[in-house]
């Protein structure tokens, strides 16, 4: 199981050999995958600290979800066909 010790290593172990530009959506897509393969917010949240970068992609991350938790999909007023 992945500590955020190591979530910080592989990170700042991988950072130095991307292009800056796109340091931010390496990030994000970082934080995706180890999200899908089962890493806690708990875990995300307690690597926090450790990185400007990868605090900035687990700290979007951490608020999306938590955006997508508020959605009422059986209230009446909600249409998913809406734009």
């Amino acid at each position: 199981m992945l500590t955020e010790d190591h979530i910080i290593d592989i990170w700042t172990g991988m950072k130095e050999f991307f292009d800056k530009k796109a340091i931010e959506t390496v990030a994000s897509k970082y934080i995706d995958i180890l999200a899908d393969n089962g890493v806690s917010d708990h875990v995300l949240k307690a690597a926090i600290g450790g990185d400007e970068d990868l605090d900035a992609a687990i700290e979007y991350y951490l608020d999306d979800w938590d955006g997508e938790d508020e959605i009422d999909y059986e209230s009446e007023d909600y249409d998913s066909d809406e734009e």
